[in-house]
C-alpha cells in the first residue's frame, strides 16, 4: 500500500514544556486513522502541525512524498482539513462560500461544486445564507469545501462535535465512500469512541503528547482472553470441578467465563457429558471506550 503521510520523530516544545515527544506513525491510502487521547494529550497539536498552523520543534512530516518542512507547498496541496469548528462567511450562501475557496485551487468549476453539494446532502440549502445553517449543515459545507481540490489527505478534527444520531451518520457514511471509492485517506479526532470504532480501520492512543500503541480496531478491542456468557440448566454439580479448572463467575441463569476462544469446545463437551443443557453461549466484547479508558488509566491517563 503506498503511503500517504508519514510522520517521522515529530516533536513540539513550548515555553519549555514538551508537548508532543517523538511523534512517528504513517497512514496508507484509503485508511481512515484515528487518533484517541485524554484532554489534552496532544491530538489537535499534533493535527496542526500536520497541516502547517504550528510549526515543529524537531523531526518532520511527509505527505505524498512532499516535506513539510522543506515543501511546505507541494506537501499541503494534498491535504483537506477541518480543525475544530469549520470557518465560514456567514454573510454569503453556501455556494458563495465554495466559489470563493474553489479561487484558491486551480481548475475547480461549478460541476466539481455541484458534485460536492450533492455528496454532502446540501443541494436543496446551498444558495441560503450560511448564517441560517445548523452546526450539522456548516459541517456538511465544510466537508465539501474539504473536497473541492480532491485531496488524497483529508484531515478532520472533531467532524461529529454537536450533531444529531442522524448528521453522524452520514459523516460516517461519507467517510466510507471516500476511502472505499475514492482512495483517500482520513484522520479523524473524535471524543465519540463509539462512532470512532465504527468509523475507523486503525488507531492511536497518544498520552501525554507520546505515542502509547497503534493498532487495528478489531485487534484493540478483541483480547486474547475473552468474556464467555452461558445460558444453561442447573450446574450445581458440577460447580466445584468448573471452578478449579477456569476462571469462573455463576448466576441464577448459568455462569460468565473469562477463556481463550480455543478452550470453548472444550468447556461445552465436559457440560454436554455431564447432562447439562445448553441454551445461549455468546462472547462479551468489550467496547473500544471500555479498552481505551483500560489502557490509559493503566498508563495515568486522565479524562
Amino acid at each position: 500500500m503506498n503511503e500517504v503521510i508519514s510522520l517521522k520523530n515529530v516533536h513540539k516544545t513550548i515555553k519549555g514544556k514538551t508537548i508532543i515527544n517523538n511523534l512517528s506513525f504513517s497512514i496508507n491510502e484509503g485508511e481512515v486513522f484515528g487518533l484517541l487521547g485524554p484532554n489534552g494529550a496532544g491530538k489537535t497539536t499534533t493535527i496542526r502541525m500536520i497541516v502547517g498552523l504550528i510549526g515543529m520543534t524537531k523531526g518532520d512530516i511527509v505527505i505524498c512524498n512532499k516535506s513539510i518542512k522543506n515543501d511546505f507547498e507541494a506537501a499541503i496541496q494534498h491535504v483537506g482539513a477541518i480543525v475544530e469548528n469549520p470557518e465560514m462567511y456567514k454573510h454569503l450562501s453556501g455556494y458563495e462560500n465554495l466559489k470563493q475557496y474553489a479561487r484558491m485551487h486551480k481548475g475547480i468549476n461549478k460541476t466539481k461544486i455541484d458534485q460536492m453539494v450533492q455528496l454532502v446532502g446540501l443541494t436543496e440549502r446551498i444558495h441560503e445564507k450560511v448564517k441560517t445553517y445548523s452546526l450539522g449543515m456548516r459541517q456538511r459545507l465544510g466537508l465539501a469545501q474539504c473536497l473541492l481540490h480532491d485531496p488524497k489527505l483529508l484531515i478532520l478534527d472533531e467532524p461529529t462535535n454537536g450533531l444529531d444520531p442522524a448528521g453522524i451518520r452520514e459523516i460516517r457514511d461519507h467517510l466510507q465512500f471516500l476511502t472505499k471509492e475514492k482512495g483517500m485517506s482520513v484522520i479523524v479526532s473524535s471524543h465519540l469512541l463509539s462512532e470512532m470504532e465504527m468509523m475507523c480501520d486503525r488507531i492511536a492512543i497518544i498520552q501525554k503528547g507520546t505515542l502509547t500503541d497503534i493498532q487495528h480496531v478489531r485487534n484493540f478491542v478483541e483480547e486474547k482472553h475473552n468474556v464467555y456468557v452461558f445460558e444453561t440448566s442447573t450446574i450445581e454439580s458440577i460447580q466445584l470441578s468448573l471452578k478449579q479448572e477456569w476462571d469462573v463467575t455463576f448466576n441464577d441463569k448459568g455462569f460468565s467465563i473469562t477463556t481463550t476462544k480455543e478452550e470453548i469446545p472444550k468447556l461445552i463437551k465436559k457440560l454436554v457429558e455431564e447432562n447439562v443443557s445448553i441454551y445461549e453461549v455468546k462472547q462479551q466484547m468489550k467496547t473500544l471506550e471500555e479498552r481505551f479508558l483500560e489502557v490509559t488509566s493503566a498508563k495515568g491517563g486522565q479524562l
